[in-house]
């Protein structure tokens, strides 16, 4: 399990659901802020429909 808040984009990719997106997911964080719930994922270019289990996978320190 990763906190979604402090992973290099590199340690976001490892996640299987999230290979691919680390580079957007730490651009959104760095422009928005910390991620709070697994629903923001919606919000980040190329992840939308794809937050459906992460909470096994994320967790937000």
């Amino acid at each position: 399990m990763i906190d979604i808040n402090t992973a290099s984009a590199d340690e976001i990719d490892a996640v299987p659901q999230l290979k691919g997106h680390g580079f957007e997911i730490v651009r959104y964080r760095e422009e928005r802020g910390r991620f709070e719930a697994v629903r923001q994922f919606e919000e980040v270019p190329g992840m939308a429909g794809k937050a459906a289990g992460l909470e096994d996978a994320i967790r937000f320190g």
